[in-house]
């Protein structure tokens, strides 16, 4: 079997289909608010029935763009299509997209089932189809014994589950959500990342989720478009972004990482192709195809589950190997992150899994140790 960047979370690629047409389109799209850019000449692309996630931190413009599908924004320059259709001049009431906010926006003084009900009253659906889609909404997302309470009643979960049900009352094409988990705590809301997929799979609907919450994007995403700045910096599947970042950005953006700055000492093609890197004293040696020309500076990029550690010194510790002491330990339960500070002052950090309750001979604080990592796990970033 052909090897692949991390886990297939679904058999489900439309994008490496050279044939499919995209569902959502955002086309050279640039919003202004006075000498700010908001939105940079961007184009994108989204498939029917992706969980699609835009990332970034505060003010990179990916909430902008979900209003400007949404029409509550109009874009300066450029167009967005739905199913092949401009939305230029569409107003918001029109488009068939909903959108859940973070903030949920209940009605206070009606009920579960009511505020369901509210879109469907709105748009003259018959009484019959408004209960039957009601309840249809109630079991979908497991609060058929609440219809009856108001939402001062309900955990903060349980309310946002009824903002999810209201919003997919309508049956909107694509269901657009605005930071929609950033009430919950932790737990509850890993566990709300999982029945938000559920319930896409199950309606087969275009999910485009806003969030800046890395682990978020990584776990409900079939893509994610990495922005900032009004950009898109890159768009690929989870495993693709952490695994293969494009840049520099994107690889400290996703993740934990220690990335070092190093000339081209070699660039050897063949298979495996392998990049020769000097690092201030620190030789790295990298499998992987690389435009770099010797001479050049690039930055070498390893992930800390990546860096294995150990007391004695590996096989080979002439490439890839650095020997330094133990700095600091952050214990988090299902793995430890150790800080390493070599001779020159400089911290490499390394994880390792807590897979043993007890452990003989446990690395502690002021011990010197060795991290060494395969010619696969580290990556050569040009830019």
């Amino acid at each position: 079997m052909a090897k692949t960047l991390g886990p297939v979370k679904r058999k489900f690629s439309p994008w490496t289909d050279s044939s499919a047409k995209p569902f959502i389109r955002f086309e050279n799209i640039t919003k202004r608010y006075g000498d700010f850019t908001a939105v940079d000449n961007l184009t994108l692309d989204i498939y029917e029935r992706e969980f699609f996630s835009l990332l970034g931190p505060s003010g990179c413009g990916k909430t902008t763009l979900m209003r400007m599908l949404a029409g509550f924004e109009e874009p300066t320059e450029g167009r967005i299509f739905l199913q092949g259709k401009d939305l230029s001049g569409t107003p918001p009431y029109k488009r068939p997209t909903n959108m859940m906010f973070q903030s949920y926006a209940l009605f206070p003084h009606m009920t579960v089932e009511k505020n369901i009900a509210f879109g469907l009253q709105q748009d003259g659906l018959s009484k019959a189809d408004i209960a039957a889609r009601v309840e249809e909404m109630l079991k979908l997302v497991k609060l058929d014994s609440f219809a009856r309470r108001k939402p001062a009643q309900l955990s903060g979960g349980q309310r946002q589950r009824v903002a999810l049900a209201r919003s997919l009352a309508k049956r909107p094409k694509v269901l657009l959500l605005d930071e929609p988990l950033g009430a919950l705590d932790r737990k509850l809301r890993e566990e709300t990342q999982f029945e938000l997929m559920d319930i896409q799979h199950t309606l087969g609907l275009t999910f485009l989720i806003v969030t800046h919450d890395q682990e978020e994007a990584m776990t409900v995403s079939d893509r994610i478009a990495v922005m900032d700045k009004g950009e898109v910096v890159q768009v690929a599947t989870p495993a693709e972004i952490y695994e293969a970042p494009n840049s520099r950005y994107v690889a400290e953006f996703i993740g934990d990482i220690n990335l070092m700055e190093c000339s081209v000492v070699g660039n050897r093609a063949g298979d495996p192709p392998v990049v020769t890197l000097e690092c201030d004293g620190l030789t790295v040696a990298v499998e992987q195809e690389c435009a770099a020309s010797v001479g050049d500076r690039v930055a070498f990029a390893v992930r800390p589950e990546k860096v294995r550690m150990s007391i004695d010194p590996p096989a080979d510790s002439s490439v890839n190997a650095v020997h330094g002491e133990v700095w600091d330990i952050g214990y988090l339960g299902d793995f430890s992150v150790f800080l390493v500070r070599l001779e020159d002052g400089r911290i490499i950090r390394a994880a390792q899994a807590n897979v043993a309750r007890l452990v003989d001979r446990p690395i502690t604080f002021g011990d010197m140790v060795w991290l060494s990592w395969p010619l696969d796990a580290g990556l050569v970033l040009m830019r």
